[in-house]
């Protein structure tokens, strides 16, 4: 007999950048600036990512684009790796994430693509704590409290391996 499996996942829409912290609209301002150091000649999609850090970082970076794909990389992937990498033992507490199309001034609401997902996602785990999330849209911007709420159906190193 099937059964219905409920997601139970919060996604918080604010209407106005007004209603975030000044920690939060700052590393959206960051994310966004990001957009524009992109290189993404190829789909002309800019993304930018801005990652806070529990001793207080911030760690920018872009979406970086080859000829030769995949061999680029995300915006989300590059900070996150850059955070692991540079400061292995800190928690990553945030991660704002913006969008836009080649020349243009406003923001897409766009979540993370499969693979950044698995990668922050095992930051989370490793860290044992929730990373939030806050993406930037055209008139909305939203916030979700863990990476895993991307991946309800998420596989870790635990399930692979105990």
């Amino acid at each position: 007999m099937a059964k219905k499996v409920n997601l139970n996942i919060e996604i918080v829409a604010y209407n106005d950048i007004s209603e975030l912290s000044e920690s939060d609209r700052n590393l959206l301002s960051l994310a966004e600036d990001a957009t524009h150091r992109s290189y993404a000649p190829y789909s002309n999609f800019n993304v930018g990512a801005a990652l806070l850090l529990e001793n207080g970082e911030i760690i920018s970076a872009n979406n970086q684009e080859n000829a030769a794909y995949p061999s680029g990389m995300c915006a989300e992937r590059n900070a996150i790796y850059y955070a692991g990498a540079t400061y292995p033992n800190e928690k990553i507490l945030t991660i704002a994430i913006a969008a836009r199309k080649s020349e243009e001034t406003s923001f897409i609401p766009i979540s993370p693509c499969g693979s950044c997902r698995q990668a922050m996602l095992e930051y989370e785990v490793k860290q044992d704590q929730p990373i939030r999330l806050i993406m930037k849209g055209h008139k909305e911007i939203f916030e979700l409290h863990s990476i895993s709420d991307l991946l309800p159906f998420k596989f870790t190193q635990k399930d692979l391996f105990e």
